[in-house]
Parts: C-alpha cells; structure tokens; sequence
C-alpha cells in the first residue's frame, strides 16, 4: 500500500484535499468516487521516514483501544471543538494526556497528519485498528458540513450504546458459562482420577463390567493415554476453522449459520438489526446519500451474512427502487418495521423512523438478554442430570452386580 495525496470536489462543489492509501492511484479514485469525491489530481505521496517512539511499537503492542477509551476521546473532542480551540492543539493536548499507549500514539500520527495538510477522516483512516469505517465515516460528514463537534458526540452516544450491549450481554452469559465450565472441570477429574480407580478394582474382581462401564472405562483409559493427541486434534480443528472463518466465503456461511443457533442465534440478529438501523439513521440524519450511507454501515455490521443484504440493498436502490422495496426484498425486517420504514419514506422522516425501529429492536433484545439465562438454564440442567445419571450408572452398576454375585443371588 502506497500513500497518495488528492484534490477533489464533493458534491456540493468544496474543494476537499488529503492524504489516502491505496494500491496505485486507480484504486484510490475510486475509494474517492465512493465518498462522494470527484478527483482533480492525484499524485503519490513523498516516503516519509518511520516515526519514532510509541507509533512504531503499536504493531508490536497487542493491547487494543478500548470502546471506554474511544467514549471518552470522543466525549473529550465534543467539548473541546465546541468550545473553538483549535483541533491540532487539541489532538495534540489529548495524545499527552491519554492513558493508552496505542491510542496515544495513534492520536500523535494523526495530529502528524493533520499538520501535514490531510483531513482529520484520511488521518483517521490510516489506523482501521482504532478507527471504525463508521467512525471515519461520521468524521468526514462532520467536517464537511462544519460540525465536527456534533459528529463526534453522536459517535459517543452510539459507542456507549455498543458498550452497553456487549456487558448485558456478557452478563447473560456469566451464570450459562460458569456452569459449562463447572461441568467441564468435573468430567475431567472423574475421568482422570476417579474412573481408573474404579477400573482397577473391577480389573482385579475379573467381573464381566456393563456396556456403560466399558464405555466408561474405555474413554478414561483413551484420555489417560491420548490426551496429547486430543489436544493436538482440538487445536487443529480450532485453527483450520479459524483460517475458514478468514476467507469470505467461510466468513459469511458462519455468519449466515450463527443467526440460526437456538436461543441465541435470535438474540444476536436482533442486536446486529438495531446497530444498522441506529447507524444508518445518525448517518441519514447527518445529510449523507442513501446509497453511502448503506455502503458504510454494511462495511461497519460485523454479520457478513446481514452485510451482503444491505449491500443487495444500496444496489437495489442504485436501480432506482424505494428503500422499503430494497428492505422488503432483503426479507431481513418484520412487517411492523417495514410499515415504519414506508411511513419515513411517505413523511421524509426516514431517520426519525429508523430510530424508532432501532428502540423496537432494543427492547426485543432487552427482553431477549432477560431471558436468555432462564432460557439456558433448562438446558443445563438436564444436561447436568443426564451426565450425573451416566456416571452413577456407570460406577455403580457393576459394584450392585458384585454384591449380589457375594450374596449368592
């Protein structure tokens, strides 16, 4: 990737000038012409030397920038911007105070660059670690339409948002995985210490042992003696999965196949559903094009599977289709909420009425994390009363053979 500096117009005639990186220069007029920037010139950048200190250890540091991390940076820049200090000082202000090194160095390389003569939403496109294709996104809106401070106080309300789901949802899911990892734990220790004692008492009995005890047994003994293998099995088949899920076409069959899990599958396309319809409508609301702004929340949706069907949208609508034609075509909506969409269309109010669409789904997916560990639960419990049953079976059934073989029975 090479760096190349343009010159353009956006759509509604301003000069619009940075820094952008990209294969070769085709490349990058076309990530212009999907911003909605027709180029004048483009011409590669000048190498410019490694910088030194924290920038050039960010590769090397695996800890990421938090979602708290970026709320507050966001918060932060919402009031410094609005109160008219000027946006390198602050940037520089907020590299020299932040307490993450990577965020820290990342503010300083797009301080650099904003110095330099780019915009802060191509500064910011250079890290895609920190930076979202949303955030950069509702930057590059807030820069052209002079409110910055407002872009970045609603890409805190939809970053707190995020962070909200993710720990209901963690909660939810604490009491489900406790247990899994209890049961777990105590089926390895029954097979590594408690059945091989077992084994070796009905070993020296000579005692023909049940069908269950034999499978017992016989998975003891192969854990005893194979467990290196089993372990080399597991990491294989995670790592080839893993590679899978890497490829596009491995991605988006998981995706399409995660929304399908029951309990949970549901709960997630929820959750996927009200962050696209929130999205998308903080972008409508900015004064981004339909089809743009579709572009920019299928790139921000982490479902593939929901991503290829708003993209099948902006085509649509590219056609010259209505959104709720598009959105009823995609079959991703209920009809409550394609009746709402048609309402946004009938009124031009889209935005408000996707807002209202992304409170519907909040709910549904409040109800849904309520209900999720009660939903579980069940489930555990026969799962924790069918092993319990297979074991005491397993253990006790040959000792109930022995004892009556003792007793002449």
């Amino acid at each position: 990737m090479s760096e190349f500096r343009y010159r353009g117009r956006d759509a509604g005639g301003g000069l619009q000038q940075g820094v952008l990186n990209g294969a070769n220069a085709d490349a990058v007029a076309a990530e212009l012409m999907r911003r909605g920037i027709t180029p004048l010139a483009i011409d590669a950048a000048p190498e410019r030397k490694p910088m030194l200190g924290r920038v050039n250890n960010i590769g090397w540091f695996r800890r990421k920038v938090t979602l708290d991390e970026l709320i507050v940076f966001c918060r932060q820049m919402h009031a410094l911007t609005k109160a008219g200090i000027p946006l390198i000082r602050t940037m520089r202000g907020l590299a020299e105070t932040s307490r993450s090194p990577v965020l820290a160095a990342t503010l300083d390389d797009v301080t650099n660059r904003l110095e330099g003569g780019t915009s802060m939403a191509a500064a910011m496109q250079a890290h895609p670690s920190v930076f979202s294709d949303l955030f950069v996104a509702m930057i590059h809106v807030g820069e052209n339409t002079g409110l910055l401070d407002d872009a970045f106080k609603r890409l805190s309300e939809i970053l707190e948002l995020e962070r909200d789901t993710r720990r209901r949802l963690k909660q939810a899911l604490r009491y489900p995985t406790f247990v899994v990892v209890a049961l777990f734990a105590a089926l390895m220790v029954v097979n590594f210490l408690v059945i091989p004692k077992f084994a070796a008492v009905f070993s020296k009995l000579g005692a023909d042992l049940p069908f269950l005890t034999q499978v017992l047994v016989g998975t003891s003994n192969f854990l005893l003696n194979e467990w290196y293998v089993v372990l080399f099995v597991m990491a294989s088949i995670g790592l080839l999965v893993r590679q899978w899920k890497q490829t596009e076409a491995g991605r988006l069959t998981w995706d399409r196949y995660k929304l399908r899990v029951p309990i949970i599958g549901h709960l997630l396309e929820l959750i996927t559903l009200s962050r696209f319809a929130r999205n998308f409508a903080t972008m409508l609301a900015a004064g981004m094009p339909v089809t743009h702004a579709l572009t920019v929340v299928a790139d921000a949706t982490d479902n593939a599977w929901i991503a290829r069907h708003l993209r099948d949208m902006r085509f649509g609508i590219e056609r010259g289709e209505s959104l709720l034609r598009t959105a009823r075509q995609s079959e991703l909506f209920p009809p409550l909420i394609l009746q709402m969409i048609a309402v946004g269309e009938e009124t031009g109010s889209v935005d408000e009425m996707l807002n209202n669409v992304a409170d519907f789904y909040d709910e549904d997916v409040d109800f849904g994390l309520k209900r999720l560990a009660e939903s579980i639960e069940p489930i555990l419990i026969v799962a924790m009363g069918v092993l319990v049953l297979i074991l005491a079976l397993g253990v006790f059934l040959p000792i109930w053979d022995l004892g009556a073989a003792a007793l002449g029975r």
